[in-house]
């Protein structure tokens, strides 16, 4: 993989140190900046991690001019499990808030998505950008067909965000073939106003930027939310079957790697 531009690199995780250098960018933007904390993390340390760590694919944006023995190289970060890797460690990470099976029976090739985020320093430029089209080279490398994962409202203040989440779900539920749903004892309804109701620029505004991205591409949502208190997040199950994507969402996907 390579880097549109020059003085940054794009790439998988080579080693410890680099995965190390991922979770310290993570713990710097979950925890420090949102405010989420888990049973794994290290305070101390000040790493952000969880038991499906070792599994993942990390995808990386390194900026070479910081310091990599200090574990600051790292300036951007995407992690990609997919369905092979998912066999050996025993499931999906988002299991734990959603029933997968209409994916994982569909027969086709998954990778689930997560952990996404860039250095506060290297916000509005291209970052985020580099790191989407590593992962449509991913993609692109691996055949993968269905993308998902858990995108997050920031706050556990659900009807803070009403009208966004009742937005998602009534223009983009994911069709019933492909739609996963938040497990039973953590149902939080999304449909809380109804369609005529919703002041569609002032919903997509509180809107944040990933899951517009994943929108813009064709991204569908499963049904209801995921009210994750220790992470201090409001999560939705963003899909995207490449199949579905039109011919410009396609083309706005891998362009890059044309």
């Amino acid at each position: 993989m390579t880097s549109s531009e020059s003085r940054f690199e794009l790439r998988l995780a080579r080693d410890e140190r680099d995965l190390t250098a991922a979770q310290r960018l993570r713990y710097r933007v979950f925890v420090e900046e949102l405010g989420g904390d888990g049973p794994l993390v290290d305070h101390e340390a000040r790493l952000e991690r969880d038991e499906f760590d070792p599994f993942f694919d990390h995808l990386l944006l390194v900026d070479p001019a910081r310091d990599a023995a200090a574990l600051d190289h790292v300036i951007g970060v995407y992690r990609m499990l997919t369905d092979e890797a998912a066999a050996r460690c025993g499931g999906f990470y988002s299991e734990t808030e959603y029933d997968l099976e209409p994916l994982k029976r569909s027969g086709r090739r998954l990778v689930e998505l997560g952990r996404s985020c860039v250095h506060p320093d290297y916000r509005g430029g291209t970052a985020m950008y580099q790191l989407w089209m590593g992962l449509a080279e991913y993609v692109l490398a691996r055949d993968i067909e269905i993308l998902f994962g858990v995108a997050s409202f920031h706050g556990t203040d659900v009807a803070a965000i009403a009208e966004p989440l009742a937005y998602l779900h009534h223009n983009h539920l994911a069709p019933e073939e492909l739609r996963v749903r938040v497990r039973a004892a953590h149902f939080q309804p999304m449909d809380l106003i109804p369609p005529a109701a919703i002041d569609r620029p002032r919903a997509m505004r509180a809107t944040p930027a990933l899951i517009k991205a994943y929108l813009r591409l064709g991204g569908v949502v499963g049904e209801g939310a995921f009210v994750d208190h220790a992470f201090n997040t409001i999560d939705v199950c963003m899909i995207m079957d490449t199949a579905r994507m039109t011919a410009r969402q396609r083309e706005r996907f891998t362009k890059e790697r044309a």
